[in-house]
């Protein structure tokens, strides 16, 4: 058996359910990309080979899908993928300095992962998360207003094995794999279990409130 039929005889009743849900089969293509990325860790060529053949795209098509998103990768993640975030406010809170410290740390460059496979590194644009910076993601977990001792710490809970609970989001950390597999569309039901929203994010509606404001004075 191949290593592409291999990969059909695990995926295949899976994504049959995937492209199920959409209206046109190559609408499936990313979730299907994250199913791939569930088994695999990463898309390999029999991955984008699977994809292509499952949807009737070209190995092209889907390779360029592949290359555009980061959050697909062409080479195996660590089953803990760590995301710092660089881009502007987190920038300036200290995202530079904790990603060049973790760079040291873990012995890493940007997108390399730890000999022993358990962690990678990478420095990411944005995670939406601004009231918080500077954050760091886990497997797309929050962790929040880290400084680089705390960074360290966090990662060589990682790399030990502890349990590590994000700061928000889930109660606890799923692997990459188990984070491809919620991202190709079947949760693991952590989603309403830990806490989605904190203070900062809180404090300009809570503001509001005190304030008696509503939408119409805002116009």
């Amino acid at each position: 058996m191949t290593p592409a039929d291999e990969l059909r005889s695990k995926l295949g009743p899976a994504a049959a359910e995937i492209i199920g849900r959409y209206p046109k089969p190559r609408s499936a293509l990313l979730p299907l990309l994250h199913l791939v990325q569930s088994e695999e860790g990463y898309v390999s060529d029999e991955g984008i080979a699977f994809c292509a053949g499952e949807l009737g795209l070209t190995v092209a098509e889907v390779a360029a899908v592949v290359s555009f998103y980061t959050m697909l990768k062409r080479k195996p993640a660590g089953e803990y993928h760590v995301g710092v975030c660089t881009n502007s406010l987190c920038a300036v809170m200290g995202g530079d300095a904790i990603f060049a410290d973790l760079q040291e740390h873990l012995g890493v460059g940007n997108d390399q992962t730890t000999p022993d496979g358990k962690v990678s590194l990478e420095h990411l644009e944005c995670n939406a998360a601004c009231d918080y910076a500077p954050v760091v993601m886990v497997n797309w977990e929050f962790f929040d207003n880290v400084t680089p001792q705390s960074a360290r710490d966090l990662v060589d809970g990682l790399l030990s094995g502890a349990d590590v609970a994000p700061t928000r989001g889930a109660p606890r950390l799923c692997t990459w794999r188990q984070a491809s597999r919620i991202l190709a569309g079947f949760p693991d039901d952590q989603a309403t279990g830990g806490h989605t929203a904190g203070d900062a994010s809180l404090a300009g509606l809570r503001v509001a409130k005190e304030q008696g404001w509503t939408p119409e004075d805002a116009k």
